[in-house]
């Protein structure tokens, strides 16, 4: 790298320089140039020459990866930037959205104070699954601590297991509950994204006024979704759990007697059969009567492997 003195000193450097101050590869630089996301650098002779800004272009790219945008919307996004159009507004909503949507801070917990929380027993499997859920984060180079990022949610199946409920089980209803609560996420945005952010997002990327009028949105209805969905939940739990209780403490009365004839649909070959054998108008009498002689005869069969039972019972003492 060399500097040139002057009104302002400027920074050159090579490509092996400028991927070594980036943490971008030579062959990553070079993709970036071929895609149109990073400028060409100047010719000198046969040397290329990269400067400040290349450098500076290339932190601004790992930044919006690292916030999850693609190439090609990182792309567009350095085309506004080009065209004299502010990312401030932009990357202001990024930063808002991907802020944290609760009050609760993450925690930590030892192994040892973990499988306390659990009756004092030490279960790998269910260390795991809590793992691959995100109940539970590991911390690199520490195996005997773990990261909690909602304590509530752990505290909750600490209760559980403590009332009874098998970690499997936990496990089992996390999982279910958390396809459904991604599932109301999901409505909640495409509801509000249609009838809010609509507007704010009609340009790509959208302006930066735009952007930070957004971010002020995301801001003012961010509670409104948990609030929504507790409001909701509290009325359903009322609801179901009143049924529930009545359900177990009504007692149930001896099973009610129907005396009243039953119409029951035989097949129609079945019907024909019995009309050409007996006549139409004995039809319905000759199937009572073959029916009650099928429960009499099912009846007889029943008692006598009783007594057959009974039999070999009494041989044997």
């Amino acid at each position: 790298m060399s500097e040139q003195s002057g009104a302002q000193s400027v920074a050159e450097y090579r490509i092996e320089d400028l991927a070594r101050h980036s943490g971008a590869t030579v062959r990553t630089i070079r993709a970036y140039q071929d895609r149109g996301l990073l400028p060409k650098p100047e010719r000198r002779g046969r040397a290329n020459v990269y400067g400040s800004s290349h450098l500076a272009r290339l932190r601004q790219i790992a930044d919006l990866l690292d916030r999850g945008y693609t190439l090609a919307s990182i792309k567009e996004l350095l085309e506004a930037w080009d065209a004299g159009r502010g990312l401030g507004g932009v990357l202001g909503l990024v930063a808002e959205v991907q802020g944290p949507w609760t009050d609760e801070e993450a925690a930590r917990i030892s192994r040892t104070e973990l499988d306390e929380k659990f009756g004092g027993q030490s279960d790998e499997e269910a260390v795991a699954e809590a793992v691959e859920l995100g109940v539970l984060e590991r911390i690199p180079g520490r195996d005997d601590e773990f990261l909690v990022p909602s304590p509530q949610e752990l505290a909750v199946a600490a209760e559980l297991h403590a009332a009874g409920v098998p970690l499997s089980a936990i496990s089992g209803h996390l999982r279910e509950l958390r396809g459904q609560v991604e599932h109301i996420a999901s409505r909640f945005l495409e509801f509000t994204t249609e009838h809010v952010f609509a507007r704010y997002l009609g340009h790509r990327p959208p302006t930066d006024a735009d952007a930070a009028e957004a971010a002020a949105m995301v801001r003012r209805l961010r509670p409104l979704a948990q609030q929504t969905v507790d409001a909701e939940l509290a009325r359903a739990m009322r609801t179901f759990a009143t049924r529930h209780l009545q359900h177990h403490l009504v007692s149930e009365g001896p099973p009610p007697t129907d005396s009243e004839p039953r119409s029951v649909t035989l097949p129609p070959e079945t019907i024909r059969a019995v009309q050409g054998l007996v006549g139409q108008e004995h039809a319905a009498e000759f199937i009572a009567a073959a029916a009650e002689r099928e429960v009499q005869a099912r009846t007889l069969d029943a008692l006598a492997s009783k007594a057959h039972v009974y039999q070999q019972i009494d041989q044997t003492t």
